[in-house]
């Protein structure tokens, strides 16, 4: 349930009609009240200001059709806008970053505005009553009503202008790079460290087999390996996300160690084993069925539980901008930058064990392991066949593992860092050639020179290279 309510509110706030059907809600029931204040107080009171008084039926109509009317045609326009900015976001920076744009707030409060503007004055519109009309005693103009349609539409156009800025702005590059490294930092910040249950103690165990049960040891008899019951998918996609209380709990009620076969981002389809469970005669149907419905699966990947969405978005438009056709060098490097932010602060976390364990210490979860060098490869290591190909986007690439360096202290991640840039400088010996090759290697052995040093930090600080900004 918790996994169905999650996905769903991810899709609330990833839709571009939820905020603009609440604010026509709200329009709705504003009418209502500024009607209700108008035939209990009247507007005799705004005839005695000499800047403000009240309207005729005939006036307050035509006020009232002139804005809703403009209203509903500007809603169109700007639909027309939003819609021609996601085509053009698409073909230029990639068909996943359309939720992007379908998500950015502005861009639903300014439809939300117009729609709501013209609901509110369809509705104060249809209240006007002019004397001798049929069942119209004297006549009923709602002016503090009209007073509040007049208002709407000022802010509206206010909120016009803001869009016309908006528009242009959200659509340049550094910006939808930026909203994604954004967004990517934040994720490290909230996701790590972050536990199915508590994590093992001990640093050591972390990736010790040896505590796992029998059936999943890596070298096991083919009948005790057959000691698992298997819980399959009923649907085919891609894993949203996972309620991992869902899974301890379960795990926990029925004395269980269950061994998840996929994280969130991987796609997945009808009978495939979505986890393992041992001892097998304790999963019965009804703790199945309780392990299959934490698992949330959606025609599209999503931000929501999956870190490689993001660092795939990036790598995507660098790899984009690296391209023959497009060669844009200078994007890649803003792509790098935000890259190696995000994995110098990764660097300098603690990441989760993917041995879970419940609140008695007992183990009761496997999960896929978390770990730095995955997410090297995903995001450098994608990208280094790309950068090998441009000596300015090599440059920056070695810059970049540079500044991840300085956010690290473990000797086993900086041999990582190391790693790849020896793989750069092999894709650019046979990509580049002569001056461009030459610098390229250079600036490789330079940082890797310094990384073999105790003082690497304060040689990577003191160099002016680095701290120019010349690599």
């Amino acid at each position: 349930m918790k996994a169905t309510f999650l996905r769903f509110a991810d899709d609330l706030r990833g839709s571009y009609w939820f905020v603009p059907s609440i604010m026509a809600l709200g329009a709705m029931l504003l009418a209502g009240v500024m009607i209700f204040l108008d035939s209990y107080e009247g507007s005799g009171w705004m005839d005695g200001l000499p800047w403000l008084y009240a309207a005729r039926p005939d006036g307050a109509r035509q006020v009232l059709s002139a804005i809703s009317g403009s209203m509903i045609t500007v809603a169109g326009t700007v639909f027309s806008v939003t819609i021609a900015a996601v085509v053009y976001a698409s073909g230029q920076y990639g068909p996943r970053l359309l939720s992007n744009f379908m998500s950015d707030r502005g861009n639903q409060v300014t439809l939300g505005t117009f729609i709501a503007t013209f609901v509110y004055c369809l509705l104060v519109l249809r209240t006007i009553r002019s004397a001798g009309e049929t069942g119209a005693d004297g006549g009923f103009v709602p002016n503090l009503a009209l007073l509040m349609g007049v208002a709407l539409a000022l802010c509206s156009i206010a909120v016009l202008i803001f869009f016309i800025h908006h528009v242009p702005s959200q659509l340049h590059i550094n910006s939808v790079i930026e909203d994604v490294g954004d967004k990517l930092l934040k994720e490290i910040d909230n996701r790590f460290p972050r536990f199915i249950g508590a994590p093992r103690p001990d640093d050591a165990g972390q990736h010790d087999a040896a505590r796992a049960p029998p059936t999943f040891q890596p070298e096991v008899s083919p009948t005790e390996g057959a000691r698992r019951a298997l819980v399959t998918a009923d649907d085919t996609g891609y894993l949203q996300l996972i309620d991992d209380d869902a899974v301890l709990r379960v795990a926990r009620a029925h004395d269980l160690v269950l061994r998840l076969q996929y994280q969130p981002g991987d796609f997945i389809h009808v009978g495939r084993t979505l986890a393992e469970a041992w001892p097998p005669e304790r999963c019965d149907a009804e703790a199945a069925d309780a392990i299959r419905a934490a698992f949330t699966v959606s025609a599209k990947r999503t931000a929501l539980q999956d870190l490689r969405f993001l660092v795939d978005e990036l790598v995507e438009i660098a790899a984009r901008a690296l391209s023959p056709g497009v060669n844009d060098p200078f994007t890649a490097i803003t792509c790098l930058d935000w890259l190696g932010a995000a994995l110098s602060d990764l660097a300098a976390r603690q990441l989760p064990s993917h041995l879970r364990v419940d609140e008695d210490g007992a183990l009761r979860v496997i999960t896929h392991p978390v770990t730095f060098a995955r997410f090297m490869d995903r995001g450098f290591g994608a990208l280094a066949q790309y950068c090998a190909t441009d000596m300015v986007a090599a440059l920056r690439f070695i810059r970049a593992l540079g500044e991840v360096s300085l956010g690290c202290d473990d000797p086993a991640r900086l041999k990582i860092l190391d790693t790849h840039a020896q793989q750069l400088v092999a894709l650019a010996r046979h990509s580049l050639h002569g001056f461009n090759r030459d610098r390229v290697i250079e600036r490789a052995e330079e940082l890797r020179r310094a990384l073999a040093e105790p003082d690497y930090k304060r040689r990577l600080r003191d160099s002016g290279a680095w701290l120019g900004g010349s690599a």
